[in-house]
């Protein structure tokens, strides 16, 4: 609401309340999120991959589809999340689907986001698939994701089936009634349609640029 009221007031005061508060000042809207039925973007970016080697969205293109998460070291919705994520991208990377994990954030504001933690973060969750440096946020803004984690999930025609969070429990992995992303992979794989298309992503917000907010949701 302050902040609201001080964009009202004057830019100047709007600086000064962005300042204080220690968030970055947004710049103008960024792509909207990607809806289900839309096409897969920047398949062609070239990230960092902890590995070291150089990856693509497109190098990594399954059979049945591709998985693209947007997530992070630092945010503790991401690491609630982390073990189920690094479980089902292991999981149905052998079942064909195209699986990588992209870190947006800027690791001069969020160290434990740098890139020798990312290595370290992703040989502690056994990571069989790219977890790769999304520099400046650019794939991040391009598809329109608002929170880390975040998943998109893409069908063998780069065809958006599923978006939005992993299940219904970020908390308590044994109190999920409700198993989005999972279920949408099952129904990729089997080439059946995926029933639900989108959920509310819950996490960290990712401003405008691509880069995750000091604040979290």
């Amino acid at each position: 609401m302050a902040l609201r009221l001080a964009l009202a007031l004057a830019p100047a005061l709007l600086l000064a309340a962005c300042a204080s508060s220690n968030r970055p000042v947004l710049g103008r809207p960024g792509p909207a999120r990607l809806a289900p039925g839309a096409k897969l973007v920047m398949a062609e970016r070239p990230l960092a991959s902890v590995d070291g080697q150089t990856v693509r969205v497109a190098d990594v293109r399954g059979d049945k589809g591709t998985l693209v998460i947007v997530t992070c070291n630092h945010c503790p919705w991401s690491k609630a999340w982390e073990g189920r994520l690094a479980a089902l991208g292991n999981r149905y990377a052998k079942a064909g689907v195209g699986v990588i994990a992209v870190n947006p954030n800027d690791p001069a504001a969020h160290p434990e986001d740098g890139f020798v933690q990312m290595q370290e973060r992703a040989s502690e969750l056994g990571l069989e698939f790219p977890y790769a440096v999304d520099e400046g946020g650019a794939l991040a803004a391009a598809l329109g994701a608002t929170k880390t984690p975040e998943v998109f999930l893409f069908d063998a025609e780069d065809t958006l089936v599923y978006v939005g969070a992993v299940d219904d429990n970020a908390n308590d992995p044994d109190a999920v009634e409700q198993h989005y992303l999972q279920d949408a992979l099952d129904a990729l794989v089997a080439g059946a349609p995926v029933q639900l298309k989108q959920t509310r992503a819950l996490g960290c917000a990712i401003d405008s640029r691509g880069q995750e907010r000091q604040d979290a949701e």
